[in-house]
């Protein structure tokens, strides 16, 4: 899988897992909406300023995301590890904002608690038909 495929298959999922790493050093994964943009290596989600995956993230910048899909006969797996920024650019928060997340972010695309997770990729796996193809970035 090349990563132009590679990004295809990113943006048609509806669900994203990251992982951080907690201060016990052990990973914590959760899931989110889709990333709201995908630009060259670099993956952006948006989230609350006061969540703990953002203090994690801020204490240690490592970082894994996860997408798959199950068909009736074949899964497709892909995880992509590198690092996560913690963005509050307003520039970059108005790019990323939607109209929907002014129900999360009642102060609109200025609100404190409103930011954007900047993901770039160094490597991933991707699996498919008990096959793992590697990727660099």
């Amino acid at each position: 899988m090349n990563k132009e495929k590679l990004f295809e298959f990113i943006k048609d999922q509806k669900t994203a897992f990251i992982s951080s790493v907690d201060e016990n050093g052990y990973p914590v994964t959760r899931a989110m909406l889709a990333p709201r943009e995908i630009s060259g290596k670099d993956i952006y989600f948006s989230t609350n300023t006061s969540s703990n995956k953002v203090k994690q993230y801020l204490e240690n910048n490592k970082a894994c995301i996860y997408f798959y899909k199950r068909g009736r006969l074949k899964y497709q797996g892909l995880t992509i590890k590198g690092t996560m920024c913690v963005c509050t650019d307003q520039l970059l928060k108005d790019r990323i904002w939607r109209f929907g997340d002014k129900l999360f972010y009642k102060k609109g695309v200025t609100d404190p608690d409103y930011c954007v997770l900047k993901f770039t990729a160094e490597e991933a796996e991707y699996y498919c038909d008990f096959k793992i193809e590697k990727i660099k970035f």
